[in-house]
Order: C-alpha cells, then sequence, then structure tokens
C-alpha cells in the first residue's frame, strides 16, 4: 500500500471543503485504512462518503486490496486539534492537565493554548458560609494531557 499516495489523496478530498479538517489518518493491520475528519460545523455523511470515494477510485484494488473507513470523530474522544477546541467554544470540557483536572466552559483558543471559565464555592473571607466566586485557567497545549467536551444531558 502506497502510504504517501493516500495521505495525497485524503488530503486532497479535505481541502475541496475549506470547512473540513483532518483529525486523523492511521494505518491499520490488514491494509485498513482509518480516516478520521471534522468539520468546523460538523461533517456530513455525504462528505464522508464524497472522501471515502475520492480515495478509493484512485487506488488499483487489484494491486492492493483494502479496507477504507471515513469517518467523524467520536464524542468520547478526547479533542486533538486546535480547530476542534475553535469549534467547541462555549461548550464545557473536562480538561486532564500535568497538574490536575480542570472542568469549565471554554471561553477562548488561540495557537499557544486554551482559556476556562468555571464558578465555585468557596468561604467567605470573613465569617461563616460560602460565596460563590468565578474563577479562570489559560492552560497551554503542552499542559494538556487529554481534553474531552463533557455531555450534559
Amino acid at each position: 500500500m502506497d502510504q504517501e499516495l493516500v495521505r495525497r489523496l485524503v488530503k486532497e478530498a479535505v481541502e475541496e471543503n475549506d470547512s473540513l479538517f483532518l483529525i486523523d489518518l492511521s494505518f491499520l493491520p490488514s491494509n485498513k485504512i482509518k480516516v478520521i475528519v471534522d468539520g468546523d460545523e460538523g461533517i456530513s455523511l455525504k462528505e464522508c462518503v464524497r472522501i471515502s470515494r475520492h480515495v478509493e477510485h484512485n487506488l488499483d484494488r487489484e494491486e492492493d486490496d483494502f479496507a477504507l473507513e471515513v469517518t467523524s470523530p467520536d464524542i468520547t474522544q478526547p479533542l486533538t486539534v486546535e480547530r476542534q477546541y475553535k469549534k467547541n467554544i462555549n461548550r464545557v470540557l473536562k480538561v486532564k492537565t500535568v497538574e490536575g483536572e480542570v472542568e469549565g466552559t471554554l471561553v477562548n483558543v488561540d495557537d499557544k493554548g486554551i482559556s476556562l471559565q468555571w464558578k465555585t464555592r468557596e468561604p467567605k473571607p470573613i465569617g461563616k458560609g460560602k460565596v460563590t466566586v468565578e474563577k479562570h485557567a489559560t492552560i497551554a497545549y503542552e499542559n494538556i494531557k487529554e481534553a474531552k467536551v463533557k455531555i450534559t444531558f
């Protein structure tokens, strides 16, 4: 299997639609090719089929027998690409960092990292009881071990 040809074909197909971006391209045992693509507004089944056909029609099954899977990212999988973070602004993320775990609303994304915001209850500085405090955290990409969108119903 010519992996460079497959990479080029996937890149061509994804670049036909500016709102799409590649999350992962894997070459698995038994000549299985797995392509994970997302879009700024999500990705339709029609787009997955278009990408699959572009790749499949330009490869020779007589030369290499292969299985091809083009899919959108699983909601339970961690975010890995900056554009995934951007499309999830104003959603709650659960982020595991080198220091610990933070859960908050994603409020900003840039080329260095992400910013989260959340509210917590803390003891009053003077007197009894608790007060609600708004917290912020800016986390660099290199400090993120895993970031997932929290699914709420």
